[in-house]
C-alpha cells in the first residue's frame, strides 16, 4: 500500500466535533453530507452534552486503567472508574450504536478521532492538581494507556463496521506549545518546561502505531504546526486551519506533498459566519491553488494530495450550519479536482 492510497476516495472530510446531543442526527448528517462516494465519513463527537463529550473526556474514557473525574478546574486522574468516566464511555457507546446504523456495508474509508498523548498530557490533572505534563513518567504511562486504550476501541469500530478502512486521526491543538513550554502550570504563574521534540515525536510514534498499518494523520488547529516533527513521527496525514498558515511554513508544505504526506486543509469556517461564506465553493479554495502556484507545484496533484474540511470542529455551529460546511467542503473538493489551476 502506497502512502496516498491510503486515503483513497478521500477528498472532503470533518474535523470530529458536531452540534448538538443527538447521536443518530449527528450520525445521518457526517454520512449523508459525502454520499458521492469521495468523502470521508467519521465518528462524531458531541461535547454539548457536557463533561465525558468533551474531547478530553471521551479520550478518558479509553484509557486504560487509568481514569479521571471532572474538577471546577479540568479533569483529573481518578484511582477507580467513576461516574464521569462510566458516562464518558456510554456516550462513546451510544455514538457507535449510532454511527454503525448508519453505515450498514459500508466499504469506504471511516475515520475515528482521539486527542493525543500531548494535548492530553497538558489537560489532565495529578492529583495535586499540576497536569501530567510535569512529569515525564507520568507522560509516558499515560501515552502507553492511550496506546493500548486506542488499539482495543479500534478493534471494536471494526468489530462493528466490518468492511470500512479505518483511519485514526490525533488531535493535537496543544502541542506546539508544549514543544514550546508555552503551557501554563495550575498557578498560571509559570510554565512547564518544553518537552524534548525527539521525546515528542517518539511518544506520538508510538499512540499512532495503534492503528497498525492503516493510515494515520494529526490534527492541530494552533499556529505553527511542527510539519517535519509530525511527518517523522509517521504521521500519514497533518490535518490544520489553512487561514493560520504562514510563509515560513510554505517549505515545509512543500516538501510534505512531495514526500507523500497528505494535506488536510481547514478552509471553510467552523462556525456559522456573519456573511454567506458557503456560497462559492471555488472560492473557499482560490487560496490553495495560489499556494500550489507560488511553490511550483504540479496542479495535477492537489485532488490526490488534499482533502478539504472545516478549519476546526463544528460544536459551536448549528444544526444547519454543520450540514451545510460539510456538504460544501465535498462540493469544494471537487472544484479542486475538476479545475486545479
Amino acid at each position: 500500500m502506497t502512502e496516498k492510497s491510503k486515503f483513497s476516495g478521500c477528498r472532503a472530510t470533518g474535523i470530529g466535533s458536531m452540534p448538538g446531543g443527538d447521536a443518530r442526527e449527528a450520525a445521518k448528517t457526517v454520512t449523508g453530507s459525502f454520499a458521492d462516494g469521495e468523502g470521508l465519513p467519521y465518528l462524531p463527537e458531541l461535547p454539548a452534552r457536557g463533561p465525558g463529550a468533551d474531547m478530553i473526556g471521551r479520550t478518558i474514557g479509553l484509557l486504560v486503567d487509568m481514569y479521571g473525574h471532572v474538577e471546577p478546574s479540568g479533569w483529573r486522574i481518578s484511582d477507580r472508574p467513576g461516574r464521569d468516566t462510566r458516562r464518558a464511555r456510554s456516550w462513546l457507546g451510544e455514538d457507535l450504536d449510532a454511527l454503525e446504523e448508519f453505515t450498514q456495508g459500508y466499504e469506504g474509508p471511516l475515520k475515528v478521532q482521539a486527542v493525543g498523548p500531548w494535548t492530553l498530557a497538558a489537560a489532565l490533572e495529578r492529583r495535586g492538581g499540576e497536569a501530567v505534563l510535569g512529569d515525564p513518567g507520568a507522560c509516558r504511562d499515560l501515552a502507553a494507556s492511550l496506546a493500548e486504550g486506542l488499539l482495543g476501541h479500534l478493534s471494536e469500530v471494526r468489530r462493528r463496521m466490518p468492511r470500512a478502512r479505518v483511519i485514526l486521526q490525533l488531535d493535537e491543538p496543544s502541542l506546539t506549545g508544549v514543544l514550546r513550554g508555552h503551557i501554563r502550570t495550575a498557578s498560571g504563574y509559570r510554565t512547564y518546561r518544553a518537552v524534548d521534540r525527539q521525546v515528542v515525536e517518539g511518544t506520538l510514534r508510538d499512540v499512532l502505531a495503534a492503528n497498525g498499518e492503516e493510515a494515520t494523520l494529526v490534527h492541530t488547529c494552533a499556529p505553527d504546526v511542527p510539519f517535519a516533527l509530525l511527518r517523522r513521527a509517521g504521521a500519514d496525514g497533518i490535518s490544520f486551519d489553512f487561514s493560520l498558515l504562514t510563509e515560513r511554513e510554505e517549505e515545509a508544505i512543500g516538501e510534505a506533498v512531495e514526500g507523500g504526506t497528505q494535506l488536510f486543509l481547514g478552509v471553510v469556517p467552523g462556525t456559522d459566519p456573519a456573511s454567506d461564506a458557503l456560497s462559492d465553493p471555488g472560492g473557499s479554495v482560490m487560496g490553495v491553488r495560489t499556494l500550489w502556484r507560488r511553490l511550483g507545484l504540479n496542479p495535477g496533484t492537489l485532488a490526490e494530495s488534499l482533502v478539504i474540511t472545516p478549519s476546526c470542529g463544528l460544536a459551536g455551529a448549528s444544526p444547519a450550519y454543520a450540514r451545510a460546511a460539510l456538504a460544501h467542503c465535498a462540493r469544494a473538493a471537487r472544484s479542486l479536482a475538476d479545475n486545479p489551476e
